[in-house]
């Protein structure tokens, strides 16, 4: 199919299998969309690089403002956190057509970071809000240094002279270890990655900062490493199993997608969640409300997060002075799902036998 300015709604609703009806309500930002289907047009347009036409409302065309979602590895960016990204756009694009913004979106899936500077060079656009998840310092200060006010999303550096607006890992992590340590757990594991990812290292970091802070230990055999997609993680669990693993009381995993090949491994061990083990995952995608029981998990506003990527780069763009780097942490909610329900009730059982006040 062909890519690019020349694509129309039709092309885009056919990629999707949607009508294009459909297809304009999303892109306007109107109409009751499920997430689903707003996802699918939204991956249909990144994967096309559909640019969307200047609104004719206006007496001017507006600038132009482009996404760039990048995967470099796609270990963290791929079609399992469609609905997470597709909620990014969301965000930039209700707030780029509020600013007279045309917003564009272009993906690139396991290019090299070079690519993604020739594709700038010379582009007739005004700003830049690039997807950081899969992106390491070195690439960072690369697309910086190309001279476009530039936004960073989905990522964290403190020491670059760059805009970042991310979740506040910290303060995610340490409602969930607080949720666990409220229940009276006292031995807390941690599901982490080896895939390299700032926000997995700041999750990482955060769990041993905040367990610290609420005066529990940490046993080195409680932090398991698996793979960050569905069926890594869920075979790497499997191993874990098969070779012994002594389960702690419960688990923080380091995003939903790992907990839901946790959760699938351990229940075909013969667990039963959250009897067994209590789970809280991290990013609140539709599928943890749909699970059995839901699972309780850490919610960012990602349409918050791309308002203000938005935000950020129009004062850059229409500053006439250098202005210094922003960084912005957005806060997170827990959400409790059946899974708290379960463990609460677990809990008051337990004290009642041990004749003790629940917690």
């Amino acid at each position: 199919m062909k890519k690019g300015k020349n694509l129309t709604i039709r092309d885009i609703a056919e990629a999707a299998g949607v009508s294009a009806a459909t297809v304009s309500l999303v892109l306007n930002g109107k109409g009751d969309i499920s997430g689903v289907t707003r996802a699918k047009v939204l991956e249909a347009v990144a994967s096309l690089n559909y640019v969307p036409r200047a609104s004719k409302s206006t007496s001017e065309p507006g600038e132009t403002l482009r996404f760039l979602k990048i995967a470099k590895h796609g270990h963290t960016v791929n079609r399992d956190h469609s609905v997470f990204i597709s909620d990014y756009i969301d965000g930039m694009s209700a707030e780029a057509t509020r600013r007279n913004y045309t917003l564009e979106v272009v993906s690139f899936e396991g290019q090299p970071i070079s690519s993604v500077a020739e594709s700038l060079a010379g582009s007739p656009i005004s700003g830049v809000v690039a997807l950081g998840t899969e992106l390491t310092e070195a690439d960072i200060r690369l697309i910086q240094g190309l001279g476009y006010p530039t936004v960073f999303i989905d990522t964290f550096f403190d020491v670059i002279d760059a805009n970042f607006v991310d979740m506040n890992n910290e303060d995610a992590v340490f409602k969930v270890l607080s949720r666990f340590h409220q229940q009276g757990f006292r031995r807390i594991g941690f599901v982490a990655s080896h895939v390299e990812t700032t926000n997995f290292r700041l999750r990482r970091d955060a769990f041993f900062k905040n367990m610290a802070r609420l005066g529990l230990s940490v046993d080195a055999a409680d932090i398991l490493s698996v793979e960050s997609t569905y069926d890594g993680a869920y075979s790497d669990t499997r191993q874990l199993l098969a070779d012994g693993l002594d389960l702690a009381e419960c688990y923080f995993c380091t995003n939903d997608i790992i907990a839901y090949g946790f959760i699938r491994a351990l229940r075909e061990h013969g667990l039963t969640i959250p009897d067994d083990v209590s789970i809280i995952g991290f990013d609140n995608l539709p599928q943890s409300a749909t699970m059995d029981p839901g699972l309780t998990t850490i919610e960012v506003s990602k349409r918050k997060i791309g308002y203000l990527a938005v935000t950020i780069l129009d004062d850059l763009i229409n500053s006439t002075e250098p202005q210094p780097a922003v960084k912005i942490l957005v806060g997170a909610d827990l959400v409790l799902r059946g899974s708290h329900e379960k463990l609460v009730q677990r809990n008051k059982t337990r004290a009642a036998k041990l004749q003790i006040p629940a917690q």
